[in-house]
C-alpha cells in the first residue's frame, strides 16, 4: 500500500481520514526504527568481521559491543512499545533467565493473593490453592557503608582496689586506622581486580557522603601491599620449585616527572598451569617489575628455577639458555601462537596463498591438542609421537622449500625466517607431555594488566608499580583457582592483622587447601 497525497487524503470521509494519516505516521516511525536497527547491525558486523585496518582491539572491541548492544536494546524496545498498536502483532515472549541463577544467593518472597477470596460465580464456595506461577528477578542492595563500634567496657572490684579488668584491644591491619580489613579488601579488589582506578573510588565514596581523598586510600593500598608482600614472595618461590613455567612481559608505564613524560618499565609474568596435563600442582601466577625490558631483569626473576620455560620469540631469554646459566641452562619452549600469528598476519594483509596453506598445517597441529588437552603427560606424549610428530617433519620440509623459493626480506619470506630460527623451541612440545604447544597460558594473565594499565594509565611511580605486582599477582592466582578476590582478600588480611606466623605461609596461598601437601 502506498502513502496517500494530500490530495487523496482530503479525498477520504472524515471519519477515515484521521485513521490512515495515524496509520501512515506509525508505518513512517516504524520504518525509521527498523533502518536504525539495520544500520547498527551493519556496525555490529563490521566490528566482528570487518577489514584488519577497521577493527578495533580486543578491549576497544568490548566497549564498542556495549555500546551497539545497548543501543539496538533501546531500538528494539521502542519497537516494542509501538507494537500495542497493531491488532495481529504476535507480541515477542519476555526474554528471561530462568534456571541460570545461582541457588546461593538469597531470594526475598512477595506472595501476592487475589483481591476475591470467595468463588466469582457467587456460590460463595471457599478457594482451595490448586498452584502458583512462580517468576524470579535478578535484584541488587547497592553497596552500604557501616561503621564498626568495638566498645571495651572496664571493671573494678567494689570490695578493693585490686585493679580494672578490660577485654584486650582486636589487631588491625592498620593499627589507630580508619578501615577495617574487609573495607581494604574492598578497595584493593575493585582496584587490581576490576580495574576502577582509586580517583574514581573516591569519586563512589563521595556520592555516599564519605570525603575520602585519593591519597588517603593510596596510603593504605600501600600498608595492605607491605603487608601482603611476604606472601607474594612466598607464591613466587613455590611457583619456582615447578618443572615447567611460563613467562611473557608487559609494559608498565611510570610516571617520570622529571622528563615531563611516562617511563616504560615492564612487569614480567611468570605462571603455572597444569590442567592441560593433570597435574596436581594448583594454578598460579606473579607479577615481577622492573624498570625495563633487558633479558638480565627476566634471570634475576628466574633464580632458583630449573627446567622448561614456555616463552615467545622475544631475544632476551636467549641467555636463560646459555650454558654458563647457573645452576643450569633452561629448556626454552618456543610458542606456536606466535608462530601461527605471523603467518595470519600476512593472509589478512595480502590475502597469501602460502600463508593460507601454512596456517591450515598449523591448525592441524592445534585440532589434535585439543583432542588431547587433559589427558596425562604420557598420553599427550604418545599421542604427539604418533600424529604430530610426521605433520611436523612435512611442515619442516614446506618451511624449507618456500624459503628457498622467497626473498628473505620479503613480508612473508621474515614471518617464515621468524620459524625457522626458532625451530627448536617449537618442537619441544613433541619431546614432553607437559610442555604445551603455546604460551596462551601466560598472555591469558596478561591481559588484566594490560586492562588495569589502560584505566590507570599508568603508575605514579616504581615503588608503585612494584606494588602493583604484588597484590595482582595475588588476586590472578585467586582467579586461577576459582576464589572470589574480595572474599579471600578479606579473609587473608583479618588473618595477617590477627598475627598469622611467617612459618605458615603456605596456608594463606591462593589457592584451594588440599593442594597446599
Amino acid at each position: 500500500m502506498h502513502a496517500l497525497d494530500p490530495a487523496e487524503l482530503a479525498e477520504l470521509p472524515a471519519h477515515l481520514r484521521g485513521r490512515v494519516e495515524a496509520l501512515q505516521a506509525e508505518a513512517a516511525a516504524l520504518a525509521a526504527q527498523n533502518a536504525r536497527l539495520e544500520h547498527l547491525v551493519r556496525e555490529f558486523q563490521n566490528a566482528v568481521y570487518g577489514k584488519r585496518s577497521e577493527k578495533l582491539d580486543a578491549d576497544s572491541r568490548q566497549l564498542s559491543f556495549e555500546d551497539l548492544e545497548v543501543a539496538i536494546a533501546s531500538a528494539e524496545s521502542a519497537q516494542a512499545a509501538a507494537a500495542p498498536s497493531a491488532p495481529t502483532r504476535k507480541r515477542k515472549p519476555p526474554q528471561r533467565n530462568l534456571g541460570r541463577l545461582p541457588a546461593e544467593l538469597p531470594r526475598v518472597e512477595e506472595v501476592l493473593e487475589p483481591e476475591i477470596q470467595s468463588c466469582p460465580c457467587g456460590c460463595a464456595g471457599e478457594l482451595v490453592c490448586i498452584g502458583e506461577e512462580r517468576s524470579e528477578r535478578l535484584d541488587i542492595e547497592p553497596a552500604r557503608f557501616r561503621v564498626l563500634v568495638t566498645r571495651r567496657p572496664k571493671y573494678a572490684c567494689q570490695n578493693c582496689d585490686g585493679g580494672v579488668v578490660q577485654a584486650a584491644a582486636p589487631a588491625h591491619l592498620i593499627e589507630g586506622g580508619l578501615p577495617s580489613e574487609g573495607l581494604l579488601a574492598h578497595v584493593l579488589a575493585n582496584k587490581y581486580a576490576d580495574h576502577c582506578p582509586l580517583y574514581r573510588q573516591a569519586q563512589i565514596f563521595r556520592r555516599h557522603g564519605l570525603e575520602l581523598d585519593r591519597s588517603t586510600l593510596a596510603g593504605w593500598v600501600g600498608k595492605a601491599a607491605f603487608h601482603l608482600a611476604p606472601l607474594a614472595e612466598r607464591l613466587a618461590t613455590r611457583l619456582k620449585q615447578s618443572e615447567h613455567l611460563f613467562m611473557d612481559e608487559t609494559r608498565a608505564p611510570v610516571l617520570d616527572p622529571g622528563r615531563g613524560r611516562t617511563h616504560s618499565g615492564y612487569l614480567w609474568a611468570l605462571a603455572r598451569d597444569q590442567r592441560g596435563w593433570g597435574g596436581q600442582d594448583p594454578p598460579g601466577v606473579v607479577y615481577f617489575y622492573a624498570p625495563g625490558r633487558a633479558g638480565a631483569h627476566g634471570e634475576d626473576f628466574l633464580e632458583g628455577f630449573t627446567g622448561t620455560l614456555q616463552v615467545d620469540g622475544y631475544a632476551g631469554y636467549r641467555r636463560l639458555a646459555a650454558a654458563a646459566r647457573k645452576p643450569a641452562p633452561l629448556v626454552l619452549a618456543h610458542c606456536w601462537a606466535h608462530a601461527r600469528r605471523k603467518l595470519k598476519e600476512v593472509h589478512e594483509r595480502d590475502g597469501s596463498p602460502v600463508a593460507s596453506e601454512g596456517l591450515q598445517q598449523i591448525a592441524a597441529f592445534y585440532h589434535i591438542e585439543a583432542e588431547i588437552r587433559g589427558l596425562s603427560p604420557e598420553a599427550r606424549l604418545a599421542a604427539r609421537q604418533a600424529r604430530t610428530a610426521p605433520l611436523m617433519a612435512e611442515f619442516e620440509q614446506w618451511l624449507a622449500a618456500q624459503r628457498a623459493r622467497l626473498s628473505g626480506k620479503s613480508r612473508l619470506g621474515e614471518k617464515l625466517a621468524y620459524i625457522s630460527k626458532h625451530w627448536e623451541g617449537l618442537q619441544c612440545f613433541l619431546q614432553d607431555g607437559r610442555v604445551e604447544i603455546d604460551s596462551n597460558a601466560v598472555e591469558n594473565r596478561i591481559r588484566p594488566l594490560a586492562l588495569n594499565r589502560k584505566n590507570a594509565l599508568f603508575a605514579g611511580h616504581h615503588e608503585g608499580a612494584r606494588n602493583w605486582g604484588i597484590i595482582a599477582s595475588l588476586i590472578e592466582t585467586a582467579r586461577m583457582n576459582d576464589l572470589e578476590p574480595f572474599a579471600w582478600l578479606k579473609a587473608t588480611l583479618e588473618d595477617i592483622a590477627r598475627g598469622h606466623p611467617q612459618a605458615r605461609l603456605d596456608d594463606l596461598l591462593p589457592w584451594p587447601a588440599p593442594a597446599q601437601a
